[in-house]
């Protein structure tokens, strides 16, 4: 694919940016953002209305085109002279891009970018040696649906991107999606440089607890400073507070006084679990920038890279202040809505009301819609809670106190819905576990991924932990040993025997009393069959042996296996390589210590569908079902044995239920 050279509509020469009023850099270890009180700034004015930067682009993009000849000369013609005049500013030709952090955010987008853009190089810069390493291995860092396929295709593969190739030789692609510890080489070879580091929530000093950590991010411009050419366009993927790029500005004339560079803002928009469909089918692509000939430009650079595979009316120019703006409130915004559905749902689990038949009443209304209207445990991972607390941190900043308050309830009512939650099952045994074995399926903050950053569960299992039951039995199917471990250490005493992670789930759920879906993977949520009868209509093994009792006890460790495996009813992932020809090669090893295979040593990872009919016989009484996420059937659970199903947003019918 041919790189797209866009002619430029600016018509004055080529200006020197002045500097930016930002935030100080010289800020201690754990730096924040500290206060955002902003100046006025002319270089971050939106375009006028009537002429904005995207229908320019538009019409520079369709000008690229190629045209049929014309026999007669028009005005139109002279026009495109006009518009093609060499002597007048032209975007940088993209050839080298710098991915500045290999995380969920910059491993995906650079696998992405060089997929679509094969002309491009695209090195994934990261200080961490073993997690470039594991980028270079049989066994990514991070889960993503289709995310192996699309690093194997542009990291190790031989991919052509055509039909009818005369030399099929001559038209396989070269990898282009490299990984490395070097910032020198990387930064230095660049045409631009993608900032996609962590920026967590500052833990102590000013801000703490709301203010974001930009230690990482300010590290990765001290690096930029120190190798990057000039002109090197700097693009924040990362999620930032407002006035980033001023910050960026600031720190960038101090060291490299008197050279070009321009800061662009585009925030990613990602869900992990559908990363990989984000990238591929985004809603929009936001570009923010300085509203200055260069800062045109620029956005003109990195969207020409997007617009590769996204059709340009989906690719939004804005003032960089928006840009960066625009992220932290989509996402206050999402997590909103969530935890004012998780409200109703003690409303209803109260009254007698079920939470899912309100939701979808009230998703009917075109002016709610139905989506991130499912109660639950509430929103994990490290994005919402993480951005309202920069989002109310900013407002405190303006003396915006009302404000402050209100985004910050949110995050306090999703941690009172997990406790509820934990508390629940304590309610169900009268507040003693103890000598009881309680299991969670699921683990990660949400399903089709491995992060365990933030979950819900980790609450849970701190409550329950506390009661001292007699085992916490953990199964996930993406989530590695390590990662869960690291979440719950910090309140786990020296002895942590109390807590075993499990490959199988049926292992997991063997000899327990009360069983918690926290997360709602596909392989959950199938219904179990009544007995009598199973899901295609036929009377399983089984099933049989459970009616004629010829089943006999089993010990806590013992499995009951059924005569013949289950059939997957497990989603195929979706080939996000369709359309290309392409040749896998063969996947290189693994690290001598990864994770993933340490934890496939201990057996096959099961990711089929769970039987409920197994799972329910195995349990010891009292048996406690507590649906975290609302999707399970419970009628049908019930109808396996004695066994009960609490679920977020629905009462049982003898629960004392409140009443004029």
């Amino acid at each position: 694919m041919e790189a797209i050279t866009i002619p430029s509509l600016i018509t004055t020469d080529m200006e020197k940016v002045p500097s930016l009023v930002g935030t100080s850099v010289g800020s201690p270890s754990n730096e924040s953002t500290g206060l955002l009180t902003p100046d006025a700034s002319p270089l971050f004015r939106p375009s006028h209305a009537k002429d904005t930067f995207a229908s320019r682009l538009a019409k520079i993009l369709d000008q690229s085109k190629p045209r049929k000849p014309q026999l007669v000369r028009t005005q139109t013609d002279d026009l495109a002279d006009t518009f093609n005049d060499s002597a007048r500013p032209q975007p940088r030709q993209i050839k080298r891009i710098c991915v500045i952090g290999a995380g969920y955010v910059g491993g995906p987008t650079a696998a992405v970018l060089a997929l679509y853009n094969p002309d491009v190089r695209i090195e994934v810069l990261d200080r961490d040696q073993r997690r470039i390493d594991r980028w270079q291995s049989g066994h990514l860092p991070i889960h993503e649906p289709g995310l192996n396929n699309i690093v194997r295709a542009t990291r190790d593969a031989t991919l052509r991107t055509g039909q009818d190739f005369q030399d099929a030789e001559e038209a396989r692609r070269q990898p282009n999606l490299f990984f490395t510890t070097n910032s020198q080489d990387s930064i230095s070879n660049a045409d631009m440089v993608l900032l996609a580091v962590n920026t967590p929530t500052k833990m102590d000093g000013v801000g703490a607890g709301r203010a974001t950590n930009m230690r990482a991010l300010d590290g990765s411009v001290n690096d930029v400073a120190l190798y990057a050419k000039p002109g090197t366009i700097l693009v924040e993927k990362s999620t930032v507070p407002c006035g980033t790029a001023q910050r960026i500005r600031k720190t960038l004339d101090s060291l490299r006084p008197g050279e070009e560079f321009e800061i662009l803002s585009n925030p990613e928009f990602l869900a992990e679990g559908t990363a990989v469909k984000n990238l591929m089918n985004p809603d929009r692509v936001i570009i923010g920038s300085a509203d200055t000939p260069s800062g045109h430009l620029a956005a003109a650079s990195l969207a020409s890279l997007y617009a590769a595979w996204i059709p340009t009316s989906q690719i939004i120019t804005i003032n960089a202040w928006s840009s960066e703006l625009c992220k932290l409130v989509a996402n206050a915004m999402l997590a909103q809505r969530i935890t004012s559905i998780n409200s109703v749902s003690a409303i209803c689990e109260a009254t007698g009301a079920n939470v899912d038949e309100v939701a979808k009443s009230i998703g009917l209304d075109k002016r709610i819609g139905p989506q991130f209207l499912k109660a639950g445990l509430g929103f994990g991972g490290s994005c919402f809670r993480k951005d309202i607390a920069s989002l109310t941190y900013l407002a405190e900043s303006l003396g915006l106190d009302e404000v402050a308050e209100y985004w910050d309830q949110v995050n306090t009512y999703n941690e009172l819905q997990r406790k509820r939650f934990a508390r629940k099952v304590l309610k169900r045994y009268e507040g003693d576990l103890s000598g009881k074995k309680v299991a969670l399926l699921g683990f990660a903050f949400k399903k089709d991924t491995g992060d365990a950053r933030e979950s819900p569960a980790v609450d849970v299992i701190k409550t329950l932990y506390d009661e001292q039951p007699a085992e916490i039995a953990i199964f996930d199917p993406y989530c590695n040993e390590e990662d869960i471990l690291r979440e719950i250490e910090p309140f786990m005493t020296a002895d942590n025997s109390m807590v075993k992670i499990y490959a199988d789930p049926y292992q997991a759920c063997s000899g327990a009393n009360a069983i918690l879906v926290v997360n709602e993977n596909d392989q959950f949520k199938v219904t179990a069959p009544r007995r009598g009868g199973s899901v295609s209509g036929q009377i399983t093994p089984l099933e049989k042996s459970f009616e004629d009792g010829s089943i006999g006890s089993v010990s806590d460790t013992e499995m009951l296996s059924p005569v013949s495996p289950p059939v997957s009813q497990t989603k195929p992932e979706k080939d996000y390589l369709a359309g290309f020809d392409i040749k896998l090669v063969t996947s290189p090893p693994c690290l001598t210590d990864c994770p993933d295979c340490k934890t496939k040593a201990r057996g096959p990872v099961s990711t089929d569908p769970v039987e409920w009919a197994r799972i329910v016989y195995n349990m010891k009484e009292p048996k406690w079902v507590f649906d975290g996420r609302g999707i399970l059937d419970a009628p049908q659970l019930e109808a396996l044995g004695d066994v009960k199903v609490d679920a977020i947003g629905k009462a049982r019918p003898e629960d004392n239920m409140w009443c004029y």
